[in-house]
């Protein structure tokens, strides 16, 4: 495993964004964008997408049988051969989720209703169902499908993977993030 940045690297990727990680000529079509609701600082310190240890991301996606085996955050790029793609609700790096505010999460909405627009997945996986009822002003939506579509693409809000989300079990999270994979 590589070398977890060290804490001058944490605080100098305060603010940073990472890329998206999107499928490319040759690649298979888009089924699922996962949408993580903001780079934390390791991933902007790495530029890879839920790279913090503790995030139950990359075991759940495997477990849930999106992947045929368990990636390293490292190994992101992997996902455009699976018609996979991660992006973020709003792209500046911080600690913790709540330190964004409520206008950067309307205008990360509006950010990937146009990311979606221009890549057409078959699928927008919104993890984190705070971060979706501000971005999509939905105060009533529960983690599953939503009855909203971005054009044809159905959206399907799922448990923030973060450690920090206790009260979803990593069993209860491959269930859920199932449901969606039984679906694509």
């Amino acid at each position: 495993m590589a070398r977890l940045p060290d804490r001058a690297e944490l605080d100098r990727a305060r603010d940073r964004t990472i890329p998206d990680v999107l499928p490319g000529p040759g690649h298979p079509p888009l089924r699922v964008l996962f949408c993580g609701i903001n780079p934390g600082l390791v991933s902007a310190a790495t530029g890879h997408h839920f790279a913090r240890p503790g995030n139950r991301f990359w075991p759940v996606l495997h477990e849930a049988g999106f992947t045929p085996r368990l990636l390293l955050p490292a190994e992101q790029g992997e996902l455009a051969a699976l018609g996979l793609g991660i992006t973020n609700m709003a792209p500046r790096a911080t600690a913790r989720a709540d330190e964004l505010t409520d206008d950067e999460l309307v205008a990360g909405g509006e950010r990937l209703r146009d990311l979606v627009a221009r890549h057409r997945p078959a699928w927008l996986a919104v993890v984190g169902i705070g971060a979706y009822r501000t971005a999509f002003g939905r105060r009533d939506a529960a983690v599953g499908e939503q009855a909203d579509r971005l054009g044809g693409t159905g959206v399907w809000v799922l448990p923030n993977p973060s450690g920090l989300n206790a009260h979803w079990s990593r069993e209860a999270m491959v269930a859920e993030f199932g449901r969606l994979r039984g679906r694509c």
